[in-house]
């Protein structure tokens, strides 16, 4: 088992008994099968100015005497759930501009995005939201719930594929009109193999390298197939996006990249995500076109390889790792699907 480690906040009481400050940060350490590498250095509630405390406070109804950080995920900024001293909890996510500007606008379409989903989807409710231009807070349901397992079990597959039939029924037709096109949003990254084309890296295998044309061709058409649609999708799906419920229901989580594209598009990255895990992926592409799930697989493990060979961006200094051993998981898929 894989052991991560868990921040908790203690908080010291002043005289008259409400919480008045943090007194001390500690970690534990929990065993862990169910959840993906965690790359991002995470700022944690301790660091937030008091104001900004303070107005979470006031969203969620109570002073927060416990914080507990989620170490997963790729954002620099908070991931915390916390609980207040009347018994009320809320899952806070915060970051700023001086950490990381991109990080920042992304919680700013997470913030639009998680407003306009209607209530009876699959996803946590938004308890509420600000920007004060130095720092972007979503509150939001703590969902009490685990991770699928990793490797992925047939068990979650069917699990997760029920539930994303219901997401799909709930956000289609887009609940958010002018939210962004998936084919838009995945344009520069299926333009990984012509970047790579046109600047091969050295260790590159003779295999990619001879099949850059028929893989740039591949990842055109999958870009081509992904315009399509008018749902509402999450294009981020991994096992540490999602949480399945005791009563076995699974909920989807984070909600930064949401777009408009063909309902399918989850599923195949939901694929993705089982493939580089150790998972048979077959499940949740039957009765999908093997031809264009090649063709976006194809696209998305060009942005993988060229990625992977860029500076990584402020506070998140693995994540190329990551991206790296995606590509390699894929490779091999790819080169069984195009001989």
């Amino acid at each position: 088992m894989k052991c991560h480690e868990t921040v908790i906040l203690k908080i010291a009481f002043g005289p008259d008994g409400p919480p008045a400050r943090i007194a001390e940060v500690s970690t534990e350490a929990t065993d862990d099968t169910a959840r993906e590498p965690g790359p991002a250095v995470r700022i944690t509630w301790a660091d937030l100015p008091p104001d900004i405390q303070a107005r979470v406070e006031q969203i969620i109804g109570g002073r927060v005497i416990e914080a507990r950080s989620q170490t997963q995920g790729f954002s620099p900024g908070t991931a915390d759930r916390v609980r207040t001293g009347n018994g009320l909890r809320a899952f806070v996510k915060a970051v700023t501009p001086t950490i990381n500007q991109h990080s920042a606008e992304l919680a700013r379409q997470e913030m639009r995005i998680t407003a306009a989903i209607p209530g009876h989807a699959p996803t946590p409710r938004m308890l509420g939201a600000f920007d004060t231009g130095d720092w972007v807070v979503l509150v939001l349901e703590d969902v009490a719930g685990r991770h699928p397992r990793l490797p992925w079990s047939d068990a979650d597959i069917d699990t997760v594929l029920a539930g994303l039939d219901d997401l799909v029924a709930a956000l289609t037709p887009t609940p958010l009109a002018d939210a962004p096109r998936a084919a838009d949003h995945l344009a520069h990254d299926f333009g990984g193999w012509e970047r790579i084309a046109a600047d091969p890296p050295a260790d590159l295998d003779p295999w990619v390298r001879a099949g850059l044309p028929a893989f740039r061709a591949s990842a055109a058409r999958g870009l081509a197939a992904t315009a399509a649609g008018d749902t509402l999708t999450h294009c981020d799906l991994r096992a540490d996006n999602i949480l399945v419920r005791d009563d076995g229901r699974p909920v989807f989580v984070d909600w930064p990249w949401g777009c408009v594209g063909p309902a399918w598009l989850d599923r195949v990255l939901l694929a993705v995500n089982v493939l580089v895990n150790g998972g048979t992926a077959d499940r949740l592409l039957t009765g999908l076109d093997p031809e264009v799930v090649t063709d976006v697989v194809t696209g998305l493990t060009g942005y993988f390889l060229d990625v992977c060979r860029t500076p990584p961006p402020p506070g998140i200094p693995a994540v190329r790792a990551f991206q790296r051993a995606q590509a390699d998981a894929l490779l091999p898929w790819l080169k069984e699907k195009l001989g």
